[in-house]
């Protein structure tokens, strides 16, 4: 598994090995991905029958901060460098690859990548896609949308809320309507686990891992005051924004459902609750 450090492969990690899986994980500190001969020596020595990708660089601040992204975002090497024994490589893709739309995204969305971001992960998916097939490997690539639950990086929004909720601290709030397909992290465990095991699939398959549900960035606080029953101070427009937001952003994950018999089982409130409860 590459990315296994991160915040959906440490979930991860930890479910395939409560089930009996034996799990090579590969981080940061374990091999640099940005390194094509470094990162295929680390996926032939680990032999592995499933892959899982979920390895995501997000650094853009230099030319050699974007040359790495590119280069583990998209790991043109990955398939290559794969045992003929592997049946399945399961990656973890972004809705971030989408074009922005008015209406629930489907899987036949166009591809309009929002930033840099958006454009490598797009461009990793379609690389795993041909590769695999070039090897007669069955991929599957999971587009996440907006994946939460404990554990995740500090300074993203609901680490940031449950902060502000335990210790008195401020949420600052975008200037104009921000809405995402909030998914709790366990079910996106769950759907890469029936990926990888799910001999049905058909190669190649793209699948949205969302809710289906929109909340905007004021819906989840109030939720988080709610379950916590803190009081949360926000300020209105003291957040500068990313320019991919959008007041419409939210999955259709009706294919999701039918192939892989996989829905969501944790709606936000929930989901806000469990993420508190662990501290």
């Amino acid at each position: 598994m590459t990315g296994a450090g991160g915040f959906v492969g440490r979930h991860l990690v930890a479910r395939l090995e409560r089930e009996g899986w034996q799990v090579t994980g590969l981080t940061r500190r374990d091999v640099d991905l940005a390194d094509p001969v470094a990162g295929a020596a680390a996926v032939r020595a680990a032999d592995p029958d499933v892959v899982f990708a979920l390895a995501a660089g997000r650094a853009k601040g230099t030319p050699a901060e974007r040359a790495a992204t590119v280069a583990v975002n998209t790991s043109p090497w990955l398939v290559d460098a794969l045992p003929d024994r592997c049946r399945t490589v399961v990656r973890l893709g972004s809705s971030t690859e989408y074009a922005a739309a008015s209406v629930p995204l489907a899987e036949d969305a166009p591809l309009e990548p929002r930033g840099f971001f958006g454009a490598t992960k797009a461009a990793g998916s379609l690389l795993v896609q041909a590769a695999a097939a070039e090897r007669g490997v069955r991929a599957a690539v999971l587009r996440a949308f907006q994946v939460y639950g404990p554990g995740d990086h500090p300074t993203r929004l609901v680490p940031v809320v449950m902060a502000a909720a335990r210790g008195g601290g401020t949420v600052d709030l975008p200037a104009r309507l921000s809405r995402r397909d909030w998914v709790w992290v366990g079910d996106v465990v769950e759907a890469c686990l029936r990926a990888a095991t799910d001999d049905g699939l058909p190669p190649g398959v793209v699948l949205n891992i969302g809710t289906g549900v929109q909340t905007s960035t004021e819906e989840l606080v109030a939720t988080a005051e709610r379950v916590t029953g803190r009081p949360i101070a926000t300020a209105p427009g003291a957040h500068p924004g990313r320019g991919w937001d959008t007041a419409d952003w939210v999955c259709d994950p009706a294919l999701a459902r039918r192939l892989l018999g996989w829905e969501p089982t944790v709606d936000l409130p929930e989901g806000l609750a469990r993420t508190w409860a662990t501290g």
